[in-house]
C-alpha cells in the first residue's frame, strides 16, 4: 500500500513544489550560479521565499494555462542560501566517463523549472523572476522547451510513457520519512542532451525501434524477445528488491533549426538521486560494461546537474 503521510500524519503531495504538475505544453529552464557574496545569498532566499506569491500574480492573468515554477539548489550553494538542515541526499552532480561518452557536469547553483499551457506565461513569470536576482546571478544556461505533437521529442518517439502517476508518482518523486526535515521535497537531475538528426534520420526505422525498445508510430513497448539488451528502455529499467524503481520525467523538445541545433531537455525528478544516477550509469558505462544506451550514438549531454527542491514549508521559514 503507498503511503502519502508521513509518520506524524503530514501530506507529502500537498507540501511540495509543483513537482507532480501536469506536463504542459511549453516550459522554461533556467540554471544560475549565486554571485559569491553574502549579499547575493540573500537575495535569493528572499527570493525564494517570495516566489509563491509571484507565481499566483502572473497566474492570475490566465489560471487556465497551468503555470507553475519550481525552484531548486545545487550542493555547493545550500550551505551559503540555508546553512543546516541539509538534505540528506544532496551532493554535487556525479561526472560519467566511459570511452568516447560523457556525461558532464556543468555549473549551477540555482534551478528555476517553469511550465504553462503558454510559452508567454512562462515568459512573464521569468521576467518578474529575473527582476529580482538579475543582480545577484549570472545564468548558465536558458532553455525554452515545447512539446513536439503527440508528447514526442524531436527523435519520433513518444517521451515519458512509462511515467508513474498519482500515489506512484508521490512514491517515486517526494521525499518522505526517511529525511524528515525535508519530507515533501525532491532531487532532480538536469541534462542537455543535443541529436544529430542526420545520422539518427539515416537509420531504419526498425532500428531506431530496437535502440529505444518501442514502435515508432504506436508506441508499444517490443517484446521482451525483440528487445536487444542495449535498448533505452531496459538499461533506463532499475529493479531493486524484486521492484521497479521509477522517477517523474519532464522532459521537453528544443532547438534552433536554423542553427541546426535539435536536443532533449532531461529534467527526472526523483525521490533519491541514487534512482537516476543508477540510470545514467547503465547509460553511459553499460549493463554490463560495455552494453551501453546505443542512443549515445547520436545523443550528446552537454549540461548535467543535481539539485534539490525543497518543500514549500521549508522556503517560507525565516
Amino acid at each position: 500500500m503507498t503511503r502519502l503521510r508521513s509518520d506524524d500524519g503530514r501530506d507529502r503531495a500537498a507540501l511540495a513544489q509543483a513537482v507532480l504538475a501536469p506536463l504542459t505544453r511549453a516550459a522554461m529552464f533556467l540554471v544560475a550560479s549565486i554571485n559569491p557574496n553574502a549579499d547575493c545569498y540573500a537575495t535569493v532566499r528572499s527570493f525564494a521565499a517570495d516566489l509563491g506569491g509571484l507565481i499566483r500574480a502572473v497566474s492570475a492573468r490566465d489560471p487556465e494555462a497551468g503555470l507553475t515554477c519550481t525552484i531548486g539548489f545545487g550542493s555547493e550553494a545550500w550551505d551559503k542560501v540555508f546553512g543546516l538542515p541539509r538534505p540528506a541526499e544532496l551532493h554535487p552532480f556525479r561526472e560519467i566517463r566511459a570511452e568516447t561518452r560523457h556525461a558532464l557536469a556543468t555549473a549551477g547553483d540555482v534551478l528555476l523549472h517553469v511550465r504553462a499551457a503558454r510559452m508567454d506565461m512562462c515568459f512573464e513569470l521569468v521576467t518578474h523572476c529575473m527582476e529580482r536576482i538579475a543582480e545577484a546571478v549570472s545564468i548558465v544556461d536558458e532553455t525554452h522547451g515545447f512539446s513536439y505533437f503527440d508528447a514526442r521529442d524531436l527523435i519520433g518517439f513518444v517521451d515519458g510513457t512509462e511515467n508513474p502517476r498519482d500515489e506512484v508518482a508521490v512514491e517515486a518523486a517526494i521525499v518522505g520519512d526517511e529525511d524528515p526535515a525535508f519530507i515533501g521535497g525532491s532531487y532532480v537531475i538536469v541534462q542537455k542532451y543535443l541529436h544529430d538528426m542526420s545520422r539518427w534520420n539515416a537509420l531504419a526505422i526498425e532500428e531506431q525501434e530496437r535502440i529505444i525498445g518501442r514502435k515508432k508510430l504506436s508506441d508499444i513497448e517490443l517484446s521482451d524477445e525483440a528487445k536487444p539488451p542495449y535498448a533505452h528502455n531496459v538499461l533506463t529499467s532499475i529493479v531493486e528488491g524484486g521492484c521497479e524503481k521509477k522517477i517523474l520525467r519532464l522532459n521537453m523538445s528544443f532547438g534552433q533549426p536554423g542553427s541546426g541545433e535539435f536536443g532533449t531537455y532531461f529534467i527526472g525528478y526523483s525521490r533519491s538521486p541514487r534512482i537516476t544516477e543508477t540510470m545514467l550509469e547503465n547509460m553511459f558505462v553499460g549493463r554490463p560494461k560495455g552494453n551501453y544506451d546505443r542512443l549515445l550514438d547520436f545523443s550528446t549531454a552537454v549540461t548535467g546537474g543535481l539539485f534539490f527542491v525543497p518543500p514549500l514549508t521549508f522556503l517560507d521559514q525565516d
